[in-house]
């Protein structure tokens, strides 16, 4: 008789083969089931989470969190001056739109105002900005009221 012990080590050995087994064979596609439909492809014009998830999942943003809430680059690195008044962020290379047109500075500028138009967060960011500029293509300053 298999005791309730032996049944679980068996699943999980079950488990982890099944899981190395294709963890060799590199994927193109990631296939999904999401939990309703989507109706609004844009996260800045609805609450729900299922617009949320898809954005997060096709939509690239300047900087990203690790599973320790630990900022790093994602689009842009970043530099903070001394007097940490300018925040400099450099886009890398290669970001591109669908149609392939590079993505500027200016687009990411334009990104955040319509993003902090709208989003409480962002709200409560540019009221501690005095101004977003366009260096070049690739770079752009944010420059804050106070440190």
């Amino acid at each position: 008789m298999i005791t309730v012990r032996r049944f679980a080590a068996q699943v999980l050995a079950a488990t982890v083969a099944l899981c190395t087994a294709h963890a060799g064979s590199a994927q193109t596609t990631l296939k999904v089931v999401m939990l309703s439909d989507l109706k609004i492809l844009d996260p800045m014009w609805t609450t729900a989470y299922i617009v949320r998830d898809h954005g997060y999942m096709v939509y690239d943003t300047l900087l990203a969190m690790d599973s320790k809430f630990k900022i790093h680059p994602q689009m842009a690195d970043w530099k903070v001056s001394d007097d940490k008044l300018t925040w400099t962020f450099t886009l890398r290379d290669g970001l591109e739109w669908s149609n392939g047109t590079p993505v500027t500075s200016e687009d990411c500028i334009a990104s955040i105002k319509r993003w902090a138009a709208r989003d409480s967060m962002g709200q409560k960011l540019m009221a501690s900005v005095k101004s977003l500029e366009a260096v070049d293509a690739k770079t752009f300053k944010m420059n804050m009221k106070e440190p």
